[in-house]
Parts: C-alpha cells; sequence; structure tokens
C-alpha cells in the first residue's frame, strides 16, 4: 500500500464515512418519531450506504435484478466478506429490508437506536433456543409486514475469502414466512475494505443476484436441502468470476 493510499483513506475517507454515519444515524432517529414502520428509517440508511461507496470511491455492477419483484417479501442470503457487504447490498438491490444482527449492535449508542426503531431483529447467538424463538418471529414478521429481510448465513465474514458452510438459519425464516429464499453474491468488497483494517481501497465491485427458491408447500424438515441449494448457487455465481475458489 502506498503511503498516498493510507493518508488518504485515514484523513479524508474515513473522517467523512464517521460523519455520514452520525448525520444519517440523527436523521434517522428524528425520522422514526414520525414514522413507526421503519420505512423511512430504511430509506436514510440507502443514503447512507450510498455516501459510504461515494466516499470511498467504490463502484458497483450488479446483475439480476430483473430475478426478482421488488414489491414482494424474499429472504435474501449472501456470502460474506467485507463490512462493505452491507452496504452494498442495501444500496442496490430495491427491496424493503430487515436484518438480523448479532445482539451485540444493538447496545451500541447511536447505531443501536437506528438498528430497533428500524425494525432490525437482533440474534442472541450465545442462547439457541432464544436464536430459534428469533427466526420464528422473523418469518412471522415477514408475513404481517411483506418485508424482505438479509442474511449472512455464514455467519460471519470469511476470513480467506472462501466460501463457508452455510448456517439453516435464513432457510428456516423462509420456511416459516413462505418467501423465496434468493442467493446472493457479492465480489471484490475484501479487497475495498479488508478484515481488521479501517483502510479503504479504491475499486470495483460486483453483486450478483441468483434465481430465488421458492418455498412454498416446504417444512422445516426440507431446510437442510434448501440451505444447500442456496450455497450452490452462490458457489457456482462466484466461480464464473476470474480468480475466484469460492468452495471450502
Amino acid at each position: 500500500m502506498s503511503p498516498f493510499a493510507l493518508l488518504w483513506s485515514l484523513l479524508v475517507v474515513d473522517p467523512l464515512i464517521i460523519l455520514s454515519t452520525i448525520l444519517c444515524g440523527l436523521v434517522s432517529v428524528g425520522a422514526s418519531l414520525f414514522d413507526s414502520t421503519g420505512h423511512a428509517a430504511i430509506q436514510v440508511a440507502r443514503v447512507w450506504s450510498r455516501s459510504l461507496l461515494f466516499f470511498a470511491r467504490v463502484g458497483v455492477k450488479v446483475e439480476g435484478l430483473e430475478k426478482f419483484d421488488s414489491g414482494a417479501s424474499y429472504v435474501f442470503c449472501s456470502n460474506h466478506l467485507s463490512y462493505m457487504d452491507t452496504p452494498v447490498v442495501l444500496s442496490r438491490i430495491p427491496a424493503e429490508f430487515r436484518f438480523l444482527a448479532k445482539e451485540g449492535l444493538f447496545q451500541i449508542p447511536l447505531l443501536g437506536t437506528h438498528l430497533k426503531q428500524a425494525g432490525h431483529i437482533p440474534v442472541p447467538r450465545e442462547d439457541p433456543r432464544r436464536a430459534i424463538r428469533t427466526m420464528t418471529g422473523a418469518g412471522k414478521i415477514m408475513r404481517e409486514r411483506g418485508v424482505s429481510l438479509l442474511i449472512f448465513p455464514e455467519g460471519g465474514r470469511s476470513h480467506d475469502g472462501v466460501l463457508q458452510p452455510f448456517k439453516e438459519g435464513a432457510a428456516y425464516i423462509a420456511i416459516k414466512a413462505q418467501a423465496p429464499l434468493v442467493p446472493v453474491a457479492v465480489m471484490g468488497t475484501r479487497e475495498i475494505l479488508a478484515m481488521g483494517s479501517a483502510v479503504f481501497h479504491a475499486g470495483r465491485v460486483r453483486l450478483r443476484i441468483g434465481r430465488p427458491i421458492p418455498t412454498e408447500g416446504l417444512t422445516l424438515r426440507d431446510r437442510k436441502a434448501l440451505t444447500e441449494a442456496a450455497h450452490e448457487q452462490i458457489a457456482a455465481m462466484l466461480e464464473t468470476e476470474a480468480g475466484v475458489n469460492p468452495r471450502k
């Protein structure tokens, strides 16, 4: 990394992103006072996401938007390479998203308030029984509110860029909601912001949307097969990208 790139990120990009996060967080909290649906907070989050990409000089190419109806409800499941994955997906996929996020994020000042007001769902990772109740509740929220969920089924960011085995939570919720499961492949974000780094690098990101997998009529006994089908689609989409070895 050149000294100029490091200084540019630390002195320009990072401060702008912090400022955008604070301003958008304040606007989101204010908007929630007049909108209990979470819709306004999600729109503010989209502005925040686009600002991050703009400040970091990240271009995004999207493929497959025609494969789903932006007015319908889906469970989107994506591979996870970087903290930039969420801004990329949120800024480019026109769905009314809610997220499953680890419970600790809801304790962070401002961010936690935004997550709660926007209707995102905290997941207690250390308590399997509560986690199951949370996933069941998420399926109910999708049915009642007609919203979509974004889930990273690897359970965290990949340390080496290799696609990890999927946990079955995304399939569980999709079956409970009787909503299609949509595989999403994100490529290039690890080069923009590596794990453990606060230095942003300008570049291009590719976002591929797979074929929605229907869940109508499926039961929870089908969640393993549904999870494997989503994993296979994402692995196949990653394999078409030169130099990617997605399988573990």
